[in-house]
């Protein structure tokens, strides 16, 4: 059974009383461990299918099942407890709480989960550990390079011991030795932990690193193994 599967998923927005197509059907299938990249031109609905995987958004017609579980028709408690404890998000801009320190930023998705506050304590500073970053606990994000937050995000994301990772454009506003580290962090991640990554991507490290490529064109896939 494959971890995530996307079967003829559509989406439609209204903008000025007019149906955009963002998807037109996309069938798509991730097994568990694996580092996928989902390419394409802006406007292709790359962000769109991560939104649909991660439950973020809904399919206007077709089904997406995480761990064979069909998210169509869930209610929005059950929608999201699949994301809390199923799904790691990782975003271009960090989206790090600057009041929060990174151990606190790191902490927070652990804190709607039945854990005693030091268990969540312990979890989130082996998750900074895991990412080199035990140092900077008590720093807050303005205090960090753009590299050390997005280390943090990537602790945030591990650290409920999610089945799959959602990277929109991580890579985006990083310089380009930076973005190769955080890659590398994230492959050595997939390899040590079999953690599933989905990323969408315009870098083109990224897609040389992925073990997978999927193309998307006008909200259609157009190439895939």
């Amino acid at each position: 059974m494959p971890l995530i599967e996307v079967r003829q998923a559509t989406k439609q927005f209204w903008l000025d009383r007019t149906t955009v197509p963002a998807l037109r059907g996309v069938d798509l299938m991730v097994e568990a461990g694996e580092f996928l990249a989902i390419a394409g031109p802006s406007g292709s609905g790359k962000t769109t299918l991560l939104n649909l995987i991660g439950c973020i958004e809904s399919p206007t017609s077709g089904t997406i099942r995480i761990n064979g579980k069909d998210t169509g028709g869930l209610s929005s408690d059950a929608l999201a407890d699949i994301r809390a404890t199923s799904i790691g998000f990782v975003f271009q801009h960090f989206n790090l709480l600057p009041v929060l320190t990174a151990l606190e930023n790191v902490e927070y998705p652990l804190t709607n989960l039945p854990l005693a506050p030091s268990e969540r304590q312990r979890r989130a500073q082996a998750a900074l550990e895991s990412v080199g970053l035990a140092s900077v606990a008590r720093h807050r994000p303005l205090e960090l390079s753009g590299g050390q937050r997005q280390r943090v995000a990537i602790a945030r994301a591990m650290v409920t011991e999610p089945s799959v990772i959602l990277a929109d454009e991580p890579t985006a506003n990083l310089d380009r030795r930076t973005g190769q580290d955080i890659l590398a962090l994230m492959k050595d991640l997939n390899a040590r932990r079999r953690t599933t990554f989905i990323f969408s991507t315009h870098d083109p490290n990224v897609m040389q690193m992925a073990n997978r490529l999927v193309y998307l064109s006008d909200g259609l896939v157009v190439a895939q193994p």
